[in-house]
């Protein structure tokens, strides 16, 4: 018994009961003997103490690995990558190298740039690992037959442009979505994940999704902790502070079948800026990226818009109950589809549309070049087509939900761990693009439907991509993270700088979301910490006549009833998301670069 050890006594008892359990053990050299046992928890382990007189920091897997002296150094070439992702085989690796290859110009183009207008400082290579789970094992298999089937493609055209986007930025990266591979890479113990790695990690960074957060923590075993710093979290919907953590979100009964990582939630990275407390990854729009135009399709009269609408939506499910809203449009406009039709079953497609079957993206491409407008059916929610779409030309005519869809209400987003509320099917094209490019109408009501096609007929809409979803908006962003954002530091953030900090005293009942929004600004979580002391409060002319310290995601916040000053105690709480009729929460907003939501003015160095 030692007290520094408290629970070795109890971990041994376990060991002397469980040990066969795990082959892994028996690789570490236990063999049931009380002395093999402690020899494992002291060495391998540190739950005893060293019997040896080592200490814990000498733990195989806690050893610092070699420095990686290389330097970034932007590349010009993406075949170092067409080999990585090359050595893995499916339906959704195609799709990803068959994106990467058709966008490399314009990648290589953009890094070319992005040196050009670069400063002189150098930056260290970093070793990363892309490991997108939902593509490993049984949940693989389902989604490969959906890629052909016309399932969602949004997190592979995310894989493939970060793959891109890395490879550019001079980085060393790996990229499997084998479990067996997975294991090698990480020096796993032979077994089912009970004993932590044989070494230390080999990666910077770790790039995966829900899926292999959990795929690492079942072949890292006490190791998953020490090293959880190093994951970025490819999330498309976004992941709440309120949902992070385990115990939080089970005491104060947040439902979902996601979060409780309990990782810092700015780790996790989504589709389109949504949740401000995570951060944007995004992709790039592929019309962003010119391909190869044919020359037929540059003769002024292939090349110009037709009265031609193409309908969002590549299954059946998705049209049912809208046939009237199609049919309202297809009054003005002919209309085209492009739903997978298995072999051998007959369309249940409205006559009055075209329907084309399941496109390559090229074709696709080729159908929304000519077509004035994209109509969205209010599913797929927060895709990449309609930006695509916008970036080609046409107008994207979308449903306003009222009331916003939600997990309260909607079975998709039930058990996400968010609290959004989602009031069309693009939030992020009706909120940053809106007018002329983007429609948001009541889909229910035919005279609306009607004007809003009459208007759009009668307006010329010049193709737009907003910045952040060029190649030079990706690398630019992508690179700020690399460079600023260090979450294994036990030091508070420093990056964006104190200076960008706007700070907000919200009204009653409001997030810090909406308050920052509603000055054209963005909540920074980051920031949150120069706004956590009683100071803060003084600076906005607040009396405290109590200041208590709480583990709660709304602070810091004021109540007006006691004149109650809470201050935030756990930093993984701080949360931009998250309202209260009884609280004030300050906030700690910022602005940000035209088109470029996820960076502030004069706080990011433009090259390498």
């Amino acid at each position: 018994m030692d007290t520094a050890y408290p629970v070795c006594a109890e971990k041994v008892e376990f060991l002397q009961a469980h040990w066969q359990l795990d082959p892994c053990y028996a690789f570490y050299g236990v063999d049931g003997s009380t002395c093999s046992i402690l020899t494992y928890l002291s060495q391998i382990e540190d739950f005893c103490p060293s019997h040896l007189g080592k200490n814990h920091s000498a733990l195989p897997w806690h050893k610092k690995p070699q420095a990686h002296e290389e330097k970034a150094e932007i590349r010009t070439s993406l075949s170092q990558l067409y080999e990585v992702i090359g050595n893995n085989s499916g339906a959704a690796i195609n799709f990803i190298l068959s994106r990467v290859q058709r966008m490399s110009e314009r990648w290589i183009q953009a890094g070319l740039r992005m040196r050009q207008r670069g400063n002189k400082t150098v930056f260290n290579q970093m070793r990363v690992l892309l490991y997108p789970g939902a593509l490993t094992g049984s949940v693989g298999q389902r989604f490969e037959a959906m890629v052909e089937r016309g399932g969602p493609l949004g997190e592979l055209v995310q894989w493939a442009d970060l793959s891109a986007c890395l490879t550019i930025l001079g980085h060393n990266i790996t990229f499997t979505t084998s479990q067996h591979q997975l294991h090698s890479f990480l020096g796993a113990a032979p077994g089912r994940g009970s004993c932590p790695i044989q070494r230390p990690l080999t990666f910077d960074l770790i790039y995966t999704d829900y899926h292999g957060l959990a795929h690492f923590q079942g072949a890292m075993g006490l190791a998953f902790q020490h090293y959880q710093c190093h994951f970025r979290i490819l999330d498309s919907f976004g992941t709440e502070p309120a949902f992070n953590l385990g115990s939080y979100t089970h005491s104060h009964g947040y439902k979902t079948l996601w979060g409780r990582w309990g990782l810092q939630p700015l780790q996790y990275m989504t589709m389109f800026p949504h949740t401000p407390d995570n951060s944007f990854l995004g992709f790039v729009s592929v019309e962003a990226v010119r391909t190869e135009v044919k020359k037929e399709e540059l003769e002024p009269k292939t090349h110009k818009k037709h009265r031609i609408a193409v309908v969002y939506g590549k299954q059946d499910y998705m049209w049912q109950g809208k046939s009237e809203f199609v049919e309202v449009i297809s009054e003005q406009l002919e209309t085209h589809a492009t739903v997978y039709q298995p072999p051998g079953h007959t369309s249940s497609l409205p006559s009055f549309v075209k329907n084309h079957g399941l496109l390559t993206q090229e074709h696709f491409l080729r159908l929304l070049r000519r077509a004035k407008v994209f109509v969205g059916l209010g599913f797929p929610y927060e895709g990449p087509a309609p930006i695509e779409a916008i970036a080609l030309g046409c107008v994207f005519l979308q449903p306003r939900f009222d009331p916003p869809h939600s997990s309260n209400n909607n079975d998709f987003y039930k058990g996400k761990p968010t609290t959004r509320q989602i009031s069309s099917q693009h939030p992020y094209a009706e909120e940053f693009i809106g007018k002329p490019h983007v429609w948001t109408v009541d889909i229910t009501n035919r005279t609306d439907v009607q004007e809003a096609v009459k208007a759009i007929l009668h307006t010329e809409v010049k193709p737009f991509t907003p910045r952040e979803f060029t190649c030079d908006g990706m690398l630019e962003r992508v690179h700020a993270y690399i460079s600023h954002q260090d979450f294994c530091s036990k030091s508070v953030p420093t990056w964006p700088p104190e200076n960008a900090l706007r700070v907000h005293l919200g009204p009653l009942g409001q997030s810090c979301v909406s308050v920052c929004q509603h000055s054209a600004l963005v909540c920074e979580p980051a920031l949150f910490h120069h706004l956590n002391s009683p100071s803060a409060f003084t600076r906005l002319g607040l009396s405290c006549s109590s200041v208590g310290l709480e583990v709660n995601h709304l602070f810091p916040a004021y109540s007006p009833w006691g004149r109650h000053c809470g201050l935030q105690q756990e930093p993984r709480l701080f949360s931009c998301a998250g309202s209260d009729p009884s609280h004030r929460r300050l906030c700690p907003c910022r602005a940000y670069l035209p088109g470029q939501v996820a960076l502030c003015p004069n706080c990011v160095e433009t090259g390498l």
